[in-house]
């Protein structure tokens, strides 16, 4: 079944919508058009309660500057680009330097705050369509996005992006959603058990730029091949997870990643065809207010980043986030849930 209700207007006066896909089970997904955003998730627990575990901010103002990032669509490039530029083709392309000399997510004004346009919808998805114009936020080539969100009976949330540029360009797309699978105004999430299909991750500088090495988990606390409690993952790593995983899977969608709670009961299986997993756990989101007044805090919720490699462009060796006409971005990202 599928649910639209108005959001409300943004500073500029557009207007927001939210649409509400439920499945047969009774587990629901919320998503809007600003942002292509990920608003809410609804799951049902081991008590046949059902919990909201993405957390969002409290009104459509938050979005309009999500520094947090909640939910959001990411794009052109998700994570990081050393020196806020690339090479490509024999000509520089120069980006904003956003987070010191280096650039995030693409911005400014990234894809999360913009307004999409609903492409689509059935009882079942949603899909939101976006057209980047050559020279957006300095990367060259006009790119036509469409991102879907699909629930089934199963309670797996598909989403699935496309992304046609006019030449070659980096894409590079992911979804931001912060989970809390004791439900989003839980608090923190060190007490959830995080498995990760890597044997690899890259080490990064004091930027969180790689080094370049791909450097074996083996005897790190990067080592989660089998499950490890959050909560002992961030007393050895300082301000806690922001790190790629390589990703073990080969061609074609693999399980990447799985998330536990303990109250709850509630399990997340994270299925990708991309190489990599971001894996960060909210060290830096600051005290605030989120939707249904829920406080927010530092650990509050961790984000499961399906994406290329950060600052792949500059790494020949490394797989590519480059694409073109004849060469058109597809992903698939499935966040599937279940009861441990």
């Amino acid at each position: 079944m599928l649910v639209t209700t108005s959001y409300g207007t943004t500073a500029t006066g557009q207007t927001a919508n939210l649409y509400t896909v439920t499945n047969a089970q009774g587990a629901s997904f919320t998503a809007s058009d600003y942002g292509a955003t990920l608003y809410s998730v609804r799951v049902p627990d081991a008590q046949g309660n059902f919990l909201d575990v993405a957390l969002a901010h409290a009104g459509l103002g938050g979005y309009e500057k999500n520094a947090p990032g909640f939910g959001a669509t990411v794009g052109r490039n998700a994570n990081r680009i050393a020196g806020a530029g690339f090479e490509l083709n024999g000509t520089t392309h120069h980006l904003s330097a956003n987070e010191g000399a280096n650039n995030l997510h693409s911005g400014p004004f990234p894809w999360f705050e913009r307004m999409w346009q609903l492409s689509s919808s059935d009882e079942r998805s949603v899909t939101f369509g976006l057209l980047s114009n050559a020279g957006d936020q300095g990367f060259p080539g006009e790119v036509s996005v469409h991102v879907t969100y699909t629930l089934d009976d199963e309670n797996r949330l598909t989403i699935y992006y496309s992304a046609m540029p006019t030449e070659p360009t980096v894409i590079n797309l992911t979804n931001h959603t912060y989970w809390n699978l004791e439900g989003h105004a839980y608090g923190s999430v060190d007490a959830h058990k995080l498995q990760v299909d890597a044997s690899r991750y890259t080490p990064t500088d004091e930027a969180l730029i790689p080094t370049g090495e791909l450097r074996d988990v083996a005897d790190t606390p990067f080592d989660l091949r089998e499950d490890k409690v959050l909560g002992d993952i961030l007393r050895a790593v300082p301000g806690g997870l922001d790190h790629n995983f390589c990703l073990d899977s080969g061609v074609g969608i693999a399980h990447a990643a799985r998330l536990v709670a303990g109250e709850s009961g509630i399990a997340l299986d994270v299925f990708t065809d991309l190489p990599g997993i971001q894996v960060y756990t909210a060290g830096g989101l600051a005290d605030m207010r989120g939707k249904d007044g829920a406080a927010y805090g530092r650990f509050a919720g961790v984000a499961l980043e399906t994406q290329y490699w950060p600052d792949a462009i500059h790494h020949n060796d490394w797989p590519q986030p480059v694409f073109g006409p004849t060469h058109p971005f597809v992903s698939t990202t499935v966040f599937a849930f279940s009861l441990a």
